[in-house]
Formats: C-alpha cells, structure tokens, sequence
C-alpha cells in the first residue's frame, strides 16, 4: 500500500497526489513512468512521475479524471492509500546537454514536462517551456515550469498569457532563433502538428506518446507503436520517440477501439454516486483546444 500524503487541485479536472514510494523515488529518472491500481481488481493506470523526493520517499503524480479508473483515483484523500504503485518502468529521457530545447505541452501533457524541464535546467541547458488551456483555470504547473526558465503561456479564449494555440506560439519561437530540440507532450494531433512544423528544419523533436497499456513489459502488446517502420512498445522502448518517424494516424487508431467501454463505465459509476458529479462529469469530459 502506497499512502497518500498530500492533494491539491491543479485545474476543473486535473489533480496533484504526493504518494509515498521510496524505492522509486530513489532511482526514477525524467521520462520514466509507474503503473498504479487505485484498489484490489482495479484498471492499471500509467502516469507520469512528475516529480520525486528521495528525502522525503514520495512521488507525485499528476492526473486528468477523464474516466472511471481516474475519477476513483483522484476521489482518494490524504491517509488513504493506492494499492499498487509499480515503477519506474520505461525509458529515461535522452536529454539535451547544452545549447537550447523547447519544451511543449498540451494539455495534462505539461505535467510530463516537468521532469524534462527540470532535468534539462540541471544540465545548464537554456529552456522555454510553451503551455496552453482553454482558459486560464486550465493552465497548469506554470509557476514550477517559470523556475527553471522562460515559459510562454496560450490560451484559447485569449483570458491569459498569449491567444491562441500552442503550435502557434511555437512557430514564432522557431522563426526566432536556432533550436538544438524540441520536446512535445500532449494530445495525438498536437503532436503530430509539432512534428510537421519542426520537420522542414529538422530539428530533432521528441514525443512522448501514449497508446494504451497494461503490463508495463511489452508482453501484453497493447502499446506498439510504429516508429520508423519498425513496431516497438512504449512501455519498455519509450514512451519517447523521434516524431518524425511515428506513424501518428495508426497512434489515432490503437486509441479509439475502447472509447464507448470507457463511457459505458463512467456512466455506470456517476449512476451510483448520484447527480453531485455532475458537474466535475462535465468538465472532465470537455475538449481542450489548445493542446492541439
């Protein structure tokens, strides 16, 4: 049992968990991932490792409820426990060790930033960090992201920082200056954008892809990709790749096949709990136009 020991809310629907887990505290390295089960039977969750003290032994993990399995984690508080945190599996970031990285994140994508960032600022490496929500309310980890170097800030509606999308704000940084890498975490199609726009200059660019998992080894097979031709599985091979060799539409199709299983059971749990989610449903569940 892993306890947890702190909770914060980051926006509508993405939460911070501080979980005890010494062993992977010690060794987890930026890029790398656990495997959780919120409780006994429970669906295999990947996350992100955000950030870690080994002083302290505890993780944190940041998690978007978009469904059932992610709604029951983030209902847990603090003295309660998840039941399995499995890790660090995947492989450590190939970071950059001097000259300048931008760093991109869509989404709940700008939580797996954050160790890149953090590590890359280690090195001495120079780092803009370019973040987006639909609104101000959905912009997180700017504060911590603003520590380790310029960060720009997009949002949809223009209620902060910069209108307008990520990739645009990209597109001018490119314009700018020369750019040793670029690293991209976020939903399918603003990867994919990223990937397009650094390809005419080729700059090496990085993504960090998501199909879904469960073993976290590579036997069950639920996560191959195609990356240059050649099929590898993110748990084990990533979950970073070269973005100009993913085939990102078979990527869009390996996500889709669960989608009405998924709302199925999300249905099902908001029937038990009564109309007082509703509304957390409602947010969790609205499309966020900047990550693209």
């Amino acid at each position: 049992m892993h306890p947890i020991i702190g909770k914060s809310k980051l926006s509508p629907n993405v939460t911070r968990l501080v979980v005890e887990a010494p062993r992977i505290a010690q060794i987890r390295q930026a890029g790398q991932f656990v495997i959780v089960r919120a409780a006994e039977g429970a669906e295999r969750l990947p996350l992100t490792i955000a950030d870690a003290d080994a002083g302290a032994g505890t993780i944190t993990l940041i998690i978007q409820a978009v469904g059932k399995s992610t709604e029951d984690l983030v209902a847990l508080e603090p003295g309660e426990a998840i039941r399995d945190v499995v890790g660090p599996l995947g492989q450590a970031t190939d970071l950059l060790e001097h000259g300048r990285a931008v760093c991109v994140g869509g989404g709940v994508g700008t939580a797996v930033m954050l160790p890149l960032v953090q590590g890359l600022s280690r090195n001495g490496v120079r780092v803009t960090s370019i973040i987006g929500g639909r609104s101000r309310e959905w912009v997180i980890l700017e504060e911590e992201l603003s520590r380790y170097g310029e960060v720009i800030t997009c949002t949809d509606d223009g209620s902060y920082g910069r209108p307008g999308f990520v990739t645009q704000a990209l597109a001018d940084v490119i314009t700018d200056g020369p750019i040793d890498v670029v690293y991209a975490v976020g939903p399918v199609p603003m990867m994919r954008a990223v990937a397009e726009m650094t390809r005419p200059s080729a700059i090496p660019t990085v993504v960090s892809l998501n199909p879904i998992m469960i073993d976290g080894t590579g036997m069950c097979g639920g996560c191959r990709v195609s990356v240059g031709g050649k099929t590898l599985y993110a748990c084990v091979d990533g979950p970073e790749f070269n973005a100009h060799e993913v085939d990102f539409g078979l990527l869009s199709d390996r996500l889709s096949p669960y989608r009405d299983f998924e709302k199925a059971a999300l249905e099902k749990r908001h029937c038990q709990l009564g109309p007082q989610i509703a509304e957390v449903s409602a947010a969790a569940t609205a499309p966020v136009g900047a990550a693209r």
